[in-house]
């Protein structure tokens, strides 16, 4: 997580000394087993989506490249901020040198931001693709996906605070840990809030209006769409009426997934950014129970529920993850995306 631990003199080291010598080695079990738990599922799940979607790369649809980026993302929160977590609860001080404890803090809020801002960037595409889709099929496949770009640069730039905040401090005589320096009081107050306005608040906003207005536009066009589209023309009018159907189903299924997808991200850091507010703005926050703890570390389920939902949303390709390469041959020719890109 992000560890907002707080650096001020004599208070750090009265603390630190505290939590050493009353440190719950129940609580510390229970957190090492689920974050190995989540550490390994994550990295499973899309790592393997990673691969069969890298197989895919030269058919991929534009949507497919988000998913595999949001995949990149997610690996990079399973092992560089699930795994330094686990490291950390394991021998219970940060082991390293300064630059590692710099590095480990910023790639921490990299992998929040990415994962956070692809589905961002996933959900504005979608509303583009199905609120103005005449603007959408007129544009051309690019080399680089700009949106995917600007997510990874948000990412990379918004987490630079991290390595000015975190250092390697001695919290004892001759004990060290990575630890945070920030002007009290505000400046934890005004760190940690500024984080959960741009890594959740801002973002779910805006996905949220995305989202209505997807809605409002799917509903009355579908309807349209399948009642009228025997009366369009015949024969070759027909064909293109069934796949003006199956493109409208399919953007239907392509929101529903996305919905699913930003609801899941609701749930699973709702917990954390309101547990981090609350142990900065309430002096008397219980941040050493196991509940506040424990709330903190499920944030990280969120990199395992994500390619279980495109998974579901997608069987062919959980087909491919179980079947063999030969049998995959066999009915490569008969897949489609759920998010056709129509020929320019």
């Amino acid at each position: 997580m992000i560890c907002f631990g707080e650096n001020d003199t004599d208070m750090v080291l009265e603390t630190a000394l505290s939590d050493s010598e009353l440190r719950d080695e129940r609580l510390a079990g229970v957190e090492i087993a689920l974050l190995s738990i989540i550490f390994i599922t994550a990295g499973l799940l899309n790592a393997g989506l990673l691969l069969v979607l890298w197989r895919q790369r030269r058919q991929l649809s534009r949507m497919r490249v988000f998913v595999f980026h949001l995949c990149t993302a997610d690996l990079v929160v399973t092992f560089f901020q699930v795994c330094p977590q686990l490291l950390w609860d394991i021998t219970d001080r940060f082991v390293g040198p300064d630059l590692l404890c710099r590095l480990v803090k910023y790639l921490q809020v990299v992998g929040m931001f990415a994962s956070t801002y692809m589905i961002v960037v996933m959900t504005i595409d979608r509303y583009q693709a199905i609120c103005y889709p005449v603007v959408t099929f007129q544009r051309r496949r690019a080399r680089w996906n700009g949106p995917v770009c600007a997510a990874w640069c948000v990412s990379l730039i918004g987490s630079l605070p991290q390595i000015f905040i975190f250092s390697r401090v001695e919290v004892a005589p001759g004990v060290y840990d990575c630890w945070a320096r920030f002007i009290k009081p505000w400046g934890p107050r005004a760190y940690v809030t500024w984080t959960t306005l741009v890594i959740f608040v801002l973002p779910i906003l805006t996905v949220t209006v995305c989202q209505v207005r997807i809605c409002r536009t799917l509903r009355p066009n579908f309807s349209v769409k399948t009642q009228h589209v025997g009366d369009v023309m015949r024969k070759t009018a027909a064909q293109r009426a069934s796949s003006v159907t199956r493109l409208s189903r399919a953007r239907a299924k392509s929101a529903r997934m996305t919905v699913v997808i930003v609801f899941a991200y609701i749930i699973c850091w709702t917990p954390f950014f309101t547990v981090q507010l609350w142990s900065v703005w309430d002096v008397e926050a219980p941040t050493h129970t196991t509940t506040f703890t424990i709330l903190m570390l499920l944030a990280s389920l969120n990199s395992c529920v994500n390619p279980c939902i495109y998974l579901l949303f997608n069987g062919k390709v959980t087909m491919r993850l179980c079947v063999s390469e030969p049998d995959l041959k066999d009915y490569m020719h008969k897949e489609t995306t759920i998010w056709p890109i129509p020929p320019t």
